[in-house]
């Protein structure tokens, strides 16, 4: 087979574990910054905005943290795909040949609980809504440091995976959330496919 069968989980695995680790930090070094949410998880598509304001604990940081996978696709030129004019994937042949790597898109999403109007139906102040942008940027940074500081230390190899950072972007309020979504694809190493010998 091209590739391990835990490669794409563990690798969403290290990317919530780098993150989650980065936004401890933060929390101990940024005064009123929450840590790492106690809802934090690889999940198997887009994350659902149920868990914003859910703290597991009551010393717990609220919020939702998850990684999901966007895609994945063949490459010999990593980032690029390997496509031709019919946008179909260009590689092998009869004898089992994997492309020289595969890119995986991770999505890292990062929820936290958004000022509200009040009772009387008033919005939020200027400065509870600084205070919330703060968070946001905060972790925004956070998140981003965490994928290019910790990512290449993760590995067996002397190096880590090689990796780009995709976009990120600050998430529209909404269902008393906010928050920061940011790509990363990472390249994974293939392996050959089994002969026949191996097989048997």
């Amino acid at each position: 087979m091209a590739l391990t069968a835990f490669a794409i989980h563990d690798i969403a695995e290290t990317v919530l574990g780098c993150v989650c680790a980065a936004l401890e930090d933060a929390a101990a070094t940024v005064e009123d910054q929450p840590g790492c949410p106690c809802r934090a998880c690889v999940v198997p598509g887009p994350p659902a905005w149920d868990g914003c304001n859910d703290p597991c604990s009551t010393d717990g940081a609220g919020g939702q943290l998850t990684v999901h996978v966007a895609r994945t696709y063949a490459t010999a030129a990593f980032p690029m795909d390997d496509r031709g004019q019919s946008g179909r994937v260009l590689f092998g042949g009869r004898n089992c040949q994997p492309p020289a790597a595969t890119a995986v898109e991770l999505v890292v999403t990062l929820l936290r609980c958004a000022p509200m109007m009040d009772e009387r139906g008033c919005p939020p102040s200027c400065e509870e809504m600084a205070a919330a942008a703060r968070t946001v940027h905060v972790d925004a940074a956070t998140i981003y440091n965490a994928l290019v500081c910790c990512l290449p230390e993760t590995g067996t190899r002397r190096r880590g995976p090689v990796f780009m950072l995709g976009d990120q972007r600050v998430l529209e309020l909404a269902g008393g959330c906010m928050g920061v979504e940011q790509r990363v694809t990472v390249a994974l190493r293939n392996c050959g496919c089994p002969t026949d010998e191996e097989a048997s």
